[in-house]
């Protein structure tokens, strides 16, 4: 099956290809709008910040797109920023500290991370306390509590994010959902999959598997 990874020209979207392409599918980078619009299979990477990727998103036509896929049930994996876009508003790069509007598919908002002790971003590897929505997960299918996975962002889900969409928090200056779900075929992770190792294949293959059961 082919899984459109979508290309929003802010960074590097190799290393999500060559990860989805080990995890068995064929991954195809496209900025076009007609292509996202139709397609049944759908990753938004993580790379940039949320008001630049907006910005381009709703110019390009990216944006609507992508929720006319999604509204037409495609399989969706948000990785980091991808994650992100999904909600209602984030404020990272918005001018004179206003809200910019992210893709609305899901509510909540997306703040910086804070902390007087710890250093931001937060890069690295970190683990992931599992939710009971997330045991059943299709996402974190054979993923244990407390496996680590790598990190690298200034910016997360705030605590106005609903609680039953969230499979894993993460703990770092505080608490923030590092795996959402809808319960449907829309999942995204805080985490980099495509940068850690094993564990992180594992569940680029159980998006693989996921967006395979839809299109069959």
């Amino acid at each position: 099956m082919t899984i459109l990874v979508v290309d929003y020209h802010k960074g590097n979207i190799s290393s999500v290809v060559r990860g989805l392409e080990r995890a068995g599918a064929f991954a195809h980078a496209t900025d076009d709008p007609a292509a996202i619009a139709k397609a049944s299979a759908l990753v938004v990477p993580g790379v940039g910040a949320f008001a630049d990727a907006m910005d381009y998103m709703t110019s390009s036509g990216q944006a609507a797109a992508i929720v006319e896929a999604l509204e037409a049930g495609a399989a969706f994996l948000g990785i980091c920023l991808g994650l992100q876009l999904l909600v209602a508003k984030g404020n990272e790069n918005a001018q004179h500290d206003q809200w910019v509007e992210g893709l609305g598919v899901l509510p909540g908002s997306c703040t910086r991370l804070e902390s007087s002790r710890l250093k931001v971003p937060h890069v690295g590897w970190d683990t992931l306390d599992i939710t009971p929505l997330g045991r059943h997960c299709p996402l974190l299918s054979g993923i244990s509590e407390g496996t680590h996975m790598y990190f690298t962002h200034s910016y997360a889900l705030a605590s106005d994010f609903p609680a039953q969409l969230v499979g894993a928090y993460t703990h770092y200056g505080r608490s923030f959902a590092s795996v959402v779900w809808d319960g449907g075929s829309v999942f995204g992770c805080q985490f980099h999959p495509e940068k850690s190792s094993g564990a992180g294949l594992k569940v680029l293959q159980n998006f693989v598997a996921q967006a395979g059961e839809g299109c069959s």
